[in-house]
């Protein structure tokens, strides 16, 4: 099966907690603390694969989760990192936040990978805390919870030369007669429902990846026949060979499918009528083509059009130079739409920077606390006792948090949640 879109959540590795312990030993005199800090988590880290050509693999794999780090030990030992969990993807695949929609990676080299989960730190261990006014310090970290999302994985091939055109034109006959892929060819429409790939070998030596891609048809780039679930994989090609009837075995006119198809590649996002078009007039063998094809050369006179019957290889190795030799100036990198930026590397765009915590009057005495900072913050401190909660006290004082809430009008006993867990305000 041929998988191009897959949906799952991903969840990295929680660092490990670190450890109170103190080190006793007869002839170790003084020993004090010894506690260990906790190893990192694992990364969910997506790596691009030659050898994959569908996400079949992720289907049935709705969870990606990565190991946990281990705990601190005694003896200032680190407990041990979690191993990353790899997911091998074809080339070409994209990986997009779910709920943003905002793209994570973009994997079109071999071998080339991303973290899409990063996992938590490890929490440091008592040892970490000692100072000449507390040498003996029984608190430590707990692990920071690794990164959790829902991801969008989506395929876009990555074929030099795409194959468009309305179903049943020929394109899999075409793809078939230049290269050894083997595309179901079948007289009626929509035979080909999954894009095929093909590698081509001109008869100079030069190669390159050609695309069969599911027959557009009127209203494509508004999704109608599964059109966005087509017209995505002709995105990075490079040239496009569009495809023609030119004998109208289904009735059509030839001129009409030529303005239809343009006009959905055109009304497409990422400006593919700027790329480079080969009009290939197919089925030249059939009755009323050579007519067809004077009057498609009346109307589009400065187009160049190559005659072929692909169904006995008829004029395929003057496309096929026509086809190379466009390569050769092609850019690398394929137009896109304006609003969005690439370019070869890591893309920065300025974020601003989040508030540690946000302070909400819920009403009747009672106040919510939330935030990416105090949550961290909470979920690394132990609160199992007195030194503890001391110590997660004066974190919140010196992160201002006291201060923001008195402003906001917290009194005295009222009840201050974070986390799902209540406290007492008291002054």
């Amino acid at each position: 099966m041929f998988i191009d879109r897959v949906k799952l959540h991903v969840k990295a590795g929680k660092g490990g907690d670190g450890m109170v312990a103190f080190r006793r030993e007869k002839y170790v005199p003084l020993g004090g603390p010894s506690g260990g800090d906790g190893g990192r988590g694992g990364n969910v880290i997506f790596e691009a694969d030659s050898n994959k050509t569908t996400l079949l693999d992720l289907r049935y794999q709705k969870h990606v989760n990565a190991p946990n780090g281990g705990n601190g030990k005694i003896k200032k030992m680190h407990g041990a990192d979690g191993a990353d969990t790899i997911v091998k993807v074809p080339l070409g695949t994209i990986v997009k936040d779910a709920s943003t929609n905002q793209i994570i990676a973009d994997l079109t080299h071999n071998h080339q990978q991303a973290i899409i989960a990063n996992a938590g730190k490890g929490g440091r261990g008592n040892f970490r805390f000692r100072t000449s006014k507390n040498t003996a310090p029984r608190y430590s970290e707990l692990g920071e919870p690794g990164e959790e999302r829902d991801v969008q994985v989506e395929l876009k091939l990555l074929a030099d030369v795409g194959l468009v055109g309305f179903p049943s034109v020929g394109k899999s006959t075409l793809l078939s007669v230049v290269s050894k892929a083997k595309p179901e060819i079948a007289a009626y429409h929509f035979t080909t429902i999954v894009p095929n790939l093909g590698m081509v070998q001109v008869p100079d030596g030069r190669s390159f990846v050609m695309a069969d891609l599911p027959g557009l048809i009127a209203g494509a780039a508004a999704g109608k026949g599964l059109g966005h679930a087509f017209l995505r994989h002709i995105e990075r090609c490079r040239v496009i060979v569009h495809v023609i009837d030119m004998g109208a075995h289904d009735g059509r006119d030839p001129l009409e499918d030529y303005r239809v198809i343009n006009e959905e590649l055109s009304a497409y996002a990422y400006r593919l009528m700027e790329r480079e078009q080969i009009v290939v007039a197919n089925k030249m063998d059939l009755e009323g083509a050579a007519e067809n094809l004077k009057r498609f050369k009346a109307a589009y006179p400065d187009l160049r059009v190559f005659e072929t019957t692909t169904i006995i290889a008829e004029g395929m190795e003057p496309l096929l130079y026509a086809i190379a030799d466009a390569l050769a100036h092609a850019p690398m990198f394929p137009l896109i739409d304006e609003e969005e930026e690439t370019m070869e590397g890591v893309v920065y765009k300025f974020e601003e920077e989040k508030p540690a915590f946000a302070v909400h009057n819920l009403g009747n005495g009672r106040w919510l606390l939330d935030g990416e900072g105090i949550e961290r913050a909470f979920k690394t401190s132990k609160i199992d006792s007195d030194e503890d909660a001391m110590r997660f006290a004066r974190k919140l004082r010196m992160m201002k948090v006291d201060d923001a809430l008195r402003e906001a009008g917290c009194q005295d006993g009222d009840i201050v949640t974070l986390c799902n867990v209540e406290f007492t305000f008291v002054e």
